[in-house]
Parts: C-alpha cells; structure tokens; sequence
C-alpha cells in the first residue's frame, strides 16, 4: 500500500477521509479482510488518530465496515435485501397524504433510478421535490421522479413551472391504475442538499426509503425519501404507509 496525502478540502477532514477511504475497501480489500491497523492507515492518509477514527466510524454507520472485539475492523458484506411494509393503493399526493409539494424540475435522474424507470439514462424526467414535516421540524425531504411516459397529457400552459407543476404531474400519474408498489429501507448519510433542507450536518445519519411504483406492468415513478435519523423510526403497517414516531423526550415537551 502507498502513501497518499490528503489534499486542503473545504469539507470536514473525515470525511473527506471516508470518501477515500470507501474507494480504497473498492480497489484494494475483500468482504471479510482485515484492515490494518489505525496506526498505519493514519501514517497512510497523513491524518491524526482522532480524525481517522471519525471517518472509520462513519463507513461503519454506512454498513461498509464491521468491528469485531480479538479481530479487528473487517470489510463488511453487502447488506441483506429485507422487505418491509405491504402494498398501498394511493399514489403520491392522494388524499391523506403528508407530504408537500415543493417544487419541479425535468432533471437527468441517478443512473439506478434511470434503470429503474426503463428510461435512457441522459433522458430528462419530471423531478418533483416533496418535503414533510412535524411539529414545524423537517423530518424527510423526497425526490419523486416520473417520467413522460407516466403522464402523457401533461399540460404545461396548466401548470408551468414549481410547486403548481409538481402538483399537476400528481394529478396525472394518479390517471394510472396503481398495481403495488415495493419498499426498500436503508441507513446512508445525508447529503448537503438533503442535509441543508432537514437541518443537519453533512454525513449525519439518515434512513433512505426508495419506493418503486408499478402500474402497467412497468415502474411508472420512483420515490427517493430521505428521513432524518435521529428523529424518525419508520414503520410499514397494513397500508404500507411510512409513520413518524418521536422520541420519549419529544413526547414528554
């Protein structure tokens, strides 16, 4: 293993740290190898013990890592698909439901949502931008991204641009007969988007519900949620709809 330098970043030193670190776990580790110790990874990085421990906590937040009492910090393996929740019969934005719409945007989606959407991947979709709240806090910020297909009689002299766009994209993907929809649950770290708009640091810990909604025998929209960790513990009941406890020192206030 060579040695790299860490260069001046504007953001926090760990994390920048975690970033390089995750790409050396791709390139040079296997799932169950041993990592060296903090000694040498921290002469490695050209950072402090503090700092290195900060970014090794963090990947093993993200699941990348496991530490285990007489072996030491090992390579974690991919994480175990678990359903949760059952199907909901309503589409975004049907009544009852809590999220508001913030805005809309034709955006090129991530490369998975792409795929996920049978769409080419430099293809545009509508991105509508949801937020939720409790108690006047932000809780969870979604991304919902549908594509044409999905809302072919779109007007865009009805509703041409931001919170009224995205509520007329609604308006029509609920045109479509809902067949289910599936749920997928994962711990991540907020990005500073996400992070700026729930009100937490970058890298704090997040839960990152992905839903996929069928109708026609095809995804005809995907939902990206990113809920805020330290506030929200999510549960699927029958509906299959997401609900924010708080905390007993919530409670309590």
């Amino acid at each position: 293993m060579g040695t790299t330098q860490l260069e001046s970043v504007p953001e926090p030193k760990y994390w920048h740290l975690k970033t390089v670190l995750s790409e050396a776990l791709d390139s040079e580790f296997s799932v169950g190898e041993i990592l060296p110790n903090e000694r040498d990874l921290a002469a490695r990085f050209g950072v402090a013990r503090a700092t290195l421990r900060q970014a090794l906590e963090q990947l093993e937040l993200e699941g990348r890592l496991q530490r285990r009492r007489g072996v030491g910090t090992t390579v974690a393996p991919p994480r175990v698909g678990v359903a949760v929740g059952s199907e909901q019969q309503a589409w975004p934005g049907a009544a009852g439901d809590d999220w508001q719409t913030v805005d809309c945007a034709a955006a090129v989606p991530p490369a998975s949502v792409a795929d996920a959407l049978g769409t080419d991947r430099e293809q545009a979709v509508h991105t509508v931008r949801r937020s939720r709240m409790t108690h006047g806090q932000p809780v969870a910020a979604e991304l919902l991204y549908i594509p044409e297909a999905s809302v072919p009689e779109l007007s865009a002299i009805d509703a041409p641009s931001g919170a009224a766009r995205a509520r007329a994209v609604l308006r029509e993907l609920q045109r479509l007969e809902l067949e289910s929809r599936e749920n997928a649950v994962e711990l991540g770290s907020a990005r500073a988007d996400d992070a700026k708009e729930l009100d937490r640091l970058p890298g704090a810990p997040v839960l990152v519900v992905t839903t996929r909604y069928l109708a026609g025998g095809r995804t005809a929209a995907v939902s990206v949620a990113t809920y805020r960790a330290d506030t929200c513990r999510l549960t699927f009941g029958d509906s299959g709809a997401v609900e924010i406890h708080e905390g007993p020192e919530r409670q309590a206030s």
